[in-house]
């Protein structure tokens, strides 16, 4: 296990496990990838302008039965354009989207931790000191969230790392 994100900030990333999963990361190249596809602007300003190299992330199958947590990543490049949304072939194509000035940006992020076994959502809303958690908040959908360091010690410390 590579060391655990202890400082800097911290976010949570949504992705259907049937799309992409944590084990899908885990057998990915040096257990790496691009975070492409984000098409919110608000989940694009963090990811241009907020998430940093180093920043812990919460790896979140949504749209799953159970939703879970399903482990932990870090950052390993910060934000850059995001390639599929220039590609028509690609299902993440933005036709209005401009080389010379970017709309859609992504991160690189490398597995650190799975969590065996994961968190699902259910246990995390029983959780003292999670209640604020924007993930556990309802009508919560946006697919990069901001997770505050308390949150992060407590998830982390469940999870037994």
């Amino acid at each position: 296990m590579s060391r655990l994100p202890d400082t800097g900030r911290f976010w949570l990333f949504k992705s259907e496990p049937n799309v992409f999963s944590f084990e899908d990361l885990l057998a990915s190249k040096g257990k790496k990838t691009h975070w492409d596809g984000v098409r919110n602007y608000q989940a694009r300003n963090m990811l241009r302008d907020d998430i940093k190299k180093g920043d812990g992330v919460l790896f979140y199958h949504s749209n799953a039965k159970p939703m879970v947590i399903a482990g932990m990543a870090v950052v390993v490049k910060e934000g850059y354009p995001d390639h599929t949304a220039f590609d028509p072939a690609d299902k993440h194509f933005d036709p209005k989207s401009d080389l010379d000035n970017p709309t859609w940006y992504m991160v690189d992020i490398k597995a650190v931790a799975k969590f065996d076994p994961p968190l699902t959502r259910d246990g995390l809303m029983q959780v003292d000191g999670l209640s604020s958690m924007v993930l556990l908040q309802r009508g919560s959908r946006l697919s990069v969230q901001p997770v505050k360091p308390k949150e992060w010690r407590t998830i982390v410390k469940i999870a037994g790392l």
